[in-house]
């Protein structure tokens, strides 16, 4: 790979790039690279990255009532039975 140096970069601009590669956990220079190949095009779609809708319609549909009553079963199943385990 060819190295490329940017000359003329504000501090300020620097310190926002080395605290936003850590948030991430990138160094600088990945972050560099990551973001110039995102704004030309060359970012690669992550291969399991798409999201899919047909369930949400499950989604916070149960009742108070119904979630008690789930929420006691699992937490009756998750009891352990001491004669089982000694």
């Amino acid at each position: 790979m060819k190295p490329i140096t940017i000359r003329g970069i504000e501090p300020e601009v620097a310190e926002k790039l080395k605290q936003t590669a850590s948030l991430q956990g990138k160094s600088t220079n990945r972050l560099v690279l990551d973001m110039i190949k995102k704004d030309l095009g060359f970012e690669k779609e992550k291969k399991f990255s798409r999201r899919y809708h047909d369930l949400d319609g499950l989604f916070g549909k149960w009742s108070e009532d119904e979630f008690q009553k789930i929420s006691n079963a699992i937490e009756q199943e998750r009891k352990i039975d001491p004669e089982l385990w000694s």
